[in-house]
């Protein structure tokens, strides 16, 4: 549509937009994609808010009856809504976002700097600014109130010492704060782990867990390694001895969105820095020893 027939930024000094339901369906969605605002927030990509799913209308049925239906249709829909008021009941729980190209790149994490006005705050407290070109912000939110969750970027450098050999594995950490801890939080890789590359992804909380200072990383399972291993084994016969080949994880640096803060981990064992699967390693804040050595 037209600027004419659709909210634009020339409606009101200023206006901001929340999408949260423009999945289509036959070339139609409920909501509308494109940036009709100074400010338009994408709450989860914009497409489909969770707690939505079609699997929740059995929930939405028991509370509701039959227009329960109705109900997980209009959830994602109205889930702006409920964002908006969110932001005024919650007034210490405000909900950042952060300018970004697209979802993908922002479920990498690289998209969480607040220089040069490059965050805001989703809802009635939003930080009024007119801006020559509407400015897409991205967000990850819970599925109920309080909506706020705290985003992280992780960057890990991998060193893959099997030749040749692409490995997916899977990879859990554990995060010890100054206020509390967060276990077994699953790693999104979003491609297998070739030579030496450094990974980057997004983890989100819903708790403040204060400062981060220590970080547990984990590879779950042995049977990939085991395939892996035979293949090498056959090709090199290791001698008794021999350190087996695997992973090394050389740094982990975090970047943590709410607070802006950089921080760079190490490996406590600094003389043993490969990881093998059901391996479990611990990172420590490495500044100081950085500091040191200089």
């Amino acid at each position: 549509m037209s600027p004419t027939d659709r909210l634009s930024p020339d409606d009101a000094n200023f206006v901001d937009a929340i999408h949260t339901f423009t999945k289509q369906h036959m070339g139609l969605s409920v909501g509308i994609k494109q940036p009709v605002a100074h400010f338009d927030f994408y709450p989860n990509g914009g497409t489909f808010q969770p707690g939505c799913h079609i699997m929740h209308v059995y929930n939405h049925i028991a509370q509701y009856g039959i227009t329960g239906i109705t109900q997980t249709v209009k959830c994602a829909h109205e889930r702006s809504v409920h964002l908006f008021i969110d932001s005024l009941l919650h007034k210490d729980k405000q909900s950042t976002a952060y300018w970004c190209n697209d979802i993908n790149t922002f479920n990498k994490g690289m998209c969480l700097s607040c220089r040069k006005n490059r965050c805001n705050t989703l809802g009635y407290n939003i930080r009024e600014e007119r801006l020559p070109k509407s400015r897409q912000l991205f967000l990850k939110t819970r599925a109920h109130m309080p909506f706020k969750v705290y985003h992280y970027q992780f960057k890990i450098q991998f060193i893959n010492e099997i030749q040749d050999k692409q490995i997916d594995p899977t990879f859990t950490m554990s995060l010890t704060g100054t206020k509390e801890d967060a276990k077994n939080l699953p790693i999104p890789l979003f491609e297998g782990i070739n030579g030496n590359k450094t990974y980057s992804f997004l983890i989100t909380l819903d708790t403040d867990i204060g400062e981060l200072i220590m970080i547990k990383f984990k590879w779950e399972g042995a049977a990939v390694w085991e395939n892996i291993w035979d293949t090498v084994q056959t090709i090199i016969p290791w001698t008794k001895g021999t350190r087996r080949p695997g992973l090394i994880v050389k740094t982990i640096r975090v970047k943590a969105g709410e607070t802006q803060q950089k921080m760079t981990f190490c490996s406590q064992s600094i003389d043993n820095i490969h990881l093998h699967p059901a391996q479990e390693k611990t990172f420590v804040r490495c500044e100081d020893r950085f500091r040191k050595q200089n």
